[in-house]
């Protein structure tokens, strides 16, 4: 498959029906005063009540299901901030393959508890997306083990294809979703999911203006990378990828970027009306939304929350 192919709905509904025995089949919620407040019929995909409480084990498990016998001997390896890692680590765990993982050194101690207890190696790396890159490729280099990118992995992008599926399939039509933006792996994933079975949803971004490299890359009509991401959403301080990027820009119809404030205050409304955890990344997505209302007057609209793994202990409110 080249960088820029499109999968097709066949090969993502496959996809879908193999990594189905390892992961939730999560639920949809709905809030009648989130209703009320944006003058929407909002549907929430609560991917905060997956296994290892974010949609990152979806690509993370069609990825290693993906692997050839002799790459499963040699074992796996990636970096991450912690929800891929925690996915990564939960993933390899269940089919016998080891795992490795670089981390920065300032990440969330529930994350790094939690791909502890399923059994991978941290190696910690520096707290910039660069060092943990560097670091995470030195060692495969050492090791033999089988390099698995976070976001931008044709498998671990089509893995995510399954919440799209899920999505289509359990709800009436949307007129738009909403999804943040990181690595792209997500975005990616849901857009060629709802090209594939329903072409005519709006599929559009949330990003922090504090880490903006995709909203920038859109439109410069080329990848600029992160630098020096500033936001309280963790998850979502990585670069677009030469897999991710193409894909974004051909069937993303909108990136949408929020301020640490819109951030927050999304946040603070779902944990409020909604009685449930989300992490500050999940409600980038919300808060884009919040900025368009006025777009989506009277119109379904689907908003994915990508996770839930937020350090109890140090909330922004």
């Amino acid at each position: 498959m080249s960088k820029t192919e499109i999968p097709s709905k066949e090969k993502l509904l496959a996809i879908s029906v193999s990594i189905k025995p390892y992961i939730h089949h999560t639920p949809v919620l709905h809030s009648a005063s989130l209703d009320k407040l944006s003058g929407s019929r909002l549907l929430f995909k609560c991917e905060n009540f997956q296994k290892t409480g974010s949609f990152k084990i979806r690509g993370a498990m069609n990825a290693v299901l993906s692997l050839t016998p002799e790459e499963r001997k040699k074992g796996i390896i990636t970096h991450s901030s912690g929800n891929f890692a925690q996915a990564a680590a939960y993933a390899a765990g269940c089919l016998g393959v080891k795992a490795k993982i670089v981390m920065p050194q300032n990440v969330v101690p529930a994350k790094r508890d939690a791909v502890l207890g399923y059994g991978a190696e941290i190696i910690y790396s520096g707290d910039l997306p660069g060092d943990r890159e560097e670091k995470c490729h030195a060692e495969q280099k050492i090791s033999g083990a089988a390099f698995i990118h976070p976001s931008n992995d044709i498998n671990v992008i089509t893995g995510h294809s399954s919440c799209a599926i899920e999505f289509i399939n359990d709800n009436e039509p949307l007129d738009a979703v909403f999804v943040p933006v990181g690595g792209g792996g997500l975005i990616s994933g849901i857009a060629c999911g709802f090209a594939a079975i329903s072409p005519d949803t709006k599929v559009i971004g949330g990003e922090p203006a504090g880490a903006d490299d995709a909203y920038q890359s859109i439109q410069a009509g080329f990848i600029i990378p992160q630098t020096s991401p500033q936001t309280i959403a963790d998850g979502l301080r990585t670069s677009l990828g030469d897999i991710t990027f193409p894909i974004i820009r051909e069937l993303v119809n909108e990136i949408v970027t929020v301020s640490e404030e819109e951030i927050i205050s999304a946040m603070r409304l779902i944990w409020q009306r909604m009685k449930i955890i989300v992490e500050p990344s999940s409600a980038v997505a919300f808060a884009a939304f919040l900025k368009r209302t006025a777009d989506f007057k009277n119109k379904s609209v689907g908003i994915i929350l990508s996770g839930g793994n937020v350090n109890i202990d140090d909330l922004p409110f």
